[in-house]
């Protein structure tokens, strides 16, 4: 049965290479978000220019972490499942259709649990007048749509905020992501945000 033992060790390292890859994507994807949260933590310090700047070059290492995402899922399918939602996650944040680096970090890391705790915690936020009604909006479509894009159920109050609230970004990124295979065209709507913003 040696042969046997081999494929064993094989797959078991497959397996040990594969939480290895999906760990450092995760990682990688940690250091992108709080690129983000810091650029906005520190957008009042910065000059439009400086804020437009670094917002786009981090995008568009969001755009090639994205890439190598692509190939990673084409060629390793047991990485599809696990990744699936660190895609589109990604998508969302070059889209531009979610601006909360923590909202989309946890959407990545498929944490709905998480997301249903922070969107809580914001209930308790607006009614202590800690949150501004927009802000609040914002944040919550975010946190509904990824709760959505994971399967997860919504109550019909959610349903029916989404539907007054979502607007035109997420139906841009519903679009976008129905088809998961669809990363040009998330890229195209990417660059078209990217040259709004230079205009």
């Amino acid at each position: 049965g040696l042969l046997f033992h081999i494929e064993i060790q094989m797959a078991s390292r497959g397996k040990t290479e594969t939480s290895k890859l999906k760990q450092n994507l995760e990682e990688q994807l940690d250091r992108l978000m709080q690129q983000l949260q810091d650029l906005e933590e520190c957008r009042e310090e910065l000059d439009t220019d400086e804020y437009e700047e670094t917002k786009k070059e981090t995008l568009e290492q969001l755009s090639e972490f994205n890439d190598s995402l692509k190939k990673i899922m084409s060629g390793n399918m047991t990485l599809v499942d696990e990744l699936s939602g660190m895609q589109l996650a990604i998508q969302a944040a070059i889209s531009q259709a979610f601006k909360t680096p923590e909202v989309i970090r946890l959407f990545a890391k498929k944490q709905p649990g998480q997301l249903r705790t922070r969107l809580a915690e914001m209930d308790r936020d607006l009614m202590v007048g800690k949150l501004e009604r927009d802000l609040y909006t914002q944040q919550k479509v975010e946190i509904l749509t990824a709760l959505r894009k994971l399967g997860e159920k919504l109550t019909a109050d959610d349903e029916a905020f989404l539907s007054a609230n979502a607007g035109a970004i997420l139906s841009q990124f519903e679009k976008v992501s129905t088809d998961l295979g669809s990363g040009d065209k998330i890229l195209a709507l990417a660059s078209f945000e990217v040259e709004k913003t230079k205009k």
